[in-house]
């Protein structure tokens, strides 16, 4: 069973860790900026496509937001911008997205070769 509570900190653990307001991850996600606040209070839960779209954006594993691991190593994204755009975030998710496949591919290599 999923607990929503650790949920809701862990999403704001990252996007606060990402720079992030709360305005940003609603206009990335396309949700009203309502719903991350009540996620993050645990009086909402996330949908499963949200938390997907978040993990991307922060490179981690959806499985690190909703605790089924207690672990992930962050990627780190350096830009120099005054402010992010939507577009700036979709593009950061795809990299992390591309990295995440990298990692997750690097390590079937390592169990292969033991």
């Amino acid at each position: 069973m999923l607990n929503y509570e650790l949920i809701g900190q862990r999403f704001n653990e990252l996007r606060s860790k990402s720079g992030l307001t709360q305005g940003q991850m609603a206009a990335y996600l396309d949700v009203d900026q309502s719903y991350i606040s009540k996620c993050e209070k645990n009086e909402r839960q996330f949908s499963i496509d949200i938390l997907e779209k978040a993990a991307s954006l922060f490179g981690c594993p959806v499985e690190y937001i909703v605790g089924l691991t207690s672990e992930f190593s962050p990627m780190s994204i350096a830009f120099r911008a005054k402010s992010v755009t939507r577009e700036d975030l979709e593009a950061i998710a795809a990299l992390n997205k591309i990295a995440l496949n990298l990692r997750f591919m690097e390590e079937l290599l390592k169990e292969e070769s033991i």
